[in-house]
């Protein structure tokens, strides 16, 4: 095994995922936020950052037991450092290298045969979630906690988190973090620099405005949104009927292409609850992206959920995060986006090795097992053979899940937030096989 760094650089590193992360490109984020150390201490900068991304891998552990888990397989004693030196160390640092190094991490990542893109446009998702933070007196000032509605002012102050995802691989293009008082909508608005012409944006109903279509198209990129239906439906007049049922209308200014569908799952129990889609597009060329094609598309906007899931609950541990100040926490969100991303380039980069091999295929929870597994062994900082597989995109490969199948399951509560029985029958949470058929309702245009 080659040396991670010598002296008190030896802890800075990330076992196998140093080859993403590696040294050079922490050194340029610490240059860029203005993160380097103005004389070398025990805990330099550099070491600092890998200690953020390893506490980002191990959710569950406390800032000690990451630091152990560095130490663990470098085979020399290290010198223990106190939590109260660590923390010091961190505020040292800041958050804005982290922010600078997401920028270098972030992007697409690589697939085979196109499977990443639909009309020669790449498939991207944009949709925001919310992230509980320590509940200190710092922490409610910046981030407050909601004052309406029923039980305000309970639970813990929460950021909202909007990401721009690639949906083939779950890779993240951009991010902006806030407070939660800071709308989605407003957060989506500053992520339209990393659109550009040759990308498909899907976003569900929360994101469906006007203006939102109006900063898309902007940035030469096309979307795909769902809209709402009812009473508070945006008005969308029929100026003309296509042959595959869908309609084009003007959206205040925004040429449109509407699609109408009724969705029907139907199970061995028998047919689920059928739902009404309306979906807006600004493809409007129905030939290159038929009507019956888009609807199944938008069930991609699904993957940018996953992620999220994958960020909270498999890396996050489904716990609220460690800092108690509001640039911890910030610096912490950044450091957790970082290691989500690279633990995504190298599923990447092992699934190229394999022809054929649907990216979904990939387990998350399996690379993240591997990865922990090399940082606590310190091994493969360095590669010798660049090309060669290594032990995550190893793991990965020979644990691979199956191809992905239409299943659903209905919708209900898991984790129950009183211990005493509820009065309502017990809901049924098996996951069925389903088939899906879709409908497309052809408008009548006004007379």
């Amino acid at each position: 095994m080659r040396p991670s760094a010598p002296d008190v650089f030896a802890p800075g590193h990330l076992g196998e995922l140093t080859q993403v992360v590696p040294f050079e490109m922490v050194d340029a984020a610490l240059e860029a936020g203005g993160g380097v150390q103005r004389r070398v201490r025990r805990l330099p900068s550099r070491v600092v950052v890998y200690l953020l991304l390893a506490g980002a891998l191990f959710g569950s552990v406390g800032w000690s037991g990451v630091w152990s888990r560095l130490c663990a397989g470098l085979g020399r004693p290290v010198e223990p450092v106190s939590a109260s030196s660590i923390s010091q160390a961190m505020r040292r640092v800041g958050p804005a290298p982290l922010k600078a190094l997401f920028d270098l991490l972030s992007g697409p990542l690589p697939v085979q045969g196109g499977a990443d893109r639909f009309a020669s446009r790449r498939v991207v998702a944009l949709d925001g979630t919310l992230i509980a933070v320590a509940d200190t007196e710092a922490n409610r000032a910046a981030f407050p906690k909601s004052r309406s509605g029923r039980g305000s002012g309970a639970g813990y102050p929460m950021i909202r988190l909007v990401t721009l995802l690639a949906a083939s691989t779950r890779s993240l293009l951009a991010a902006a973090v806030d407070s939660d008082r800071v709308g989605e909508t407003s957060l989506a608005a500053g992520l339209i620099r990393a659109m550009g012409p040759g990308m498909l944006v899907l976003a569900d109903r929360g994101l469906a405005s006007t203006g939102m279509w109006t900063l898309i198209r902007s940035a030469g990129s096309d979307f795909l949104t769902r809209v709402r239906t009812g009473t508070s439906a945006l008005r969308l007049d029929v100026e003309r009927v296509l042959p595959d049922g869908s309609w084009l209308s003007n959206a205040r200014g925004t040429r449109v292409r509407v699609i109408d569908a009724r969705i029907t799952p139907t199970t061995t129990t028998g047919p689920e609850r059928t739902g009404h889609w309306r979906l807006v597009t600004s493809l409007t060329d129905h030939r290159r992206a038929p009507a019956d094609q888009l609807v199944r598309l938008y069930h991609e906007r699904w993957e940018i959920e996953t992620a999220y899931c994958e960020l909270k609950s498999a890396l996050g541990a489904g716990r609220v995060l460690r800092a108690r100040h509001p640039r911890g926490v910030l610096q912490e969100v950044w450091a957790l986006l970082c290691a989500y991303q690279a633990l995504r380039t190298a599923m990447a980069d092992a699934v190229l090795t394999s022809p054929g091999t649907d990216p979904d295929r990939a387990s998350f929870t399996v690379a993240l097992t591997a990865a922990r597994d090399q940082i606590v062994l310190a091994q493969h900082i360095t590669a010798d053979r660049p090309d060669l597989t290594g032990p995550i995109g190893t793991a990965v490969l020979a644990a691979l899940l199956p191809p992905r199948r239409p299943r659903t399951r209905t919708r209900a509560i898991k984790r129950a937030l009183s211990k005493h029985r509820a009065r309502t029958p017990h809901p049924d949470r098996t996951t069925y096989p389903v088939t899906i058929t879709t409908h497309i309702l052809t408008p009548h245009p006004d007379p």
